[in-house]
């Protein structure tokens, strides 16, 4: 019995010109997207890496949500959280 898993680049959002590109650091297998060239993971074991993270942290900032409830809501570490505000927030909220 052979198990196939349907592979979606989540970039492009092409289904079929994916191929194997081997395995990131926690041994999940990654895939090379044929039409924009790019690698991606299907899962990943830390939750700071999987796709929409960011803006989730984002969104509970301007929501007024504090740094350790962001952290403990969404899985990540406080250090986490604080790199992607100052990475990522609108310019407003800089300081």
């Amino acid at each position: 019995m052979t198990v196939t898993i349907e592979v979606t680049c989540r970039y492009c959002d092409q289904a079929e010109p994916e191929r194997k590109h081997g395995t990131g650091k926690a041994g999940f297998p990654r895939y090379y997207c044929k039409d924009c060239q790019r690698t991606f993971q299907l899962n990943y074991r830390y939750n700071g890496h999987k796709p929409g993270m960011k803006e989730k942290i984002v969104d509970m900032a301007m929501n007024d949500s504090g740094v350790r409830n962001t952290g403990r809501v969404l899985g990540l570490g406080i250090n986490t959280v604080m790199r992607t505000l100052n990475l990522w927030s609108p310019p407003f909220l800089q300081p």
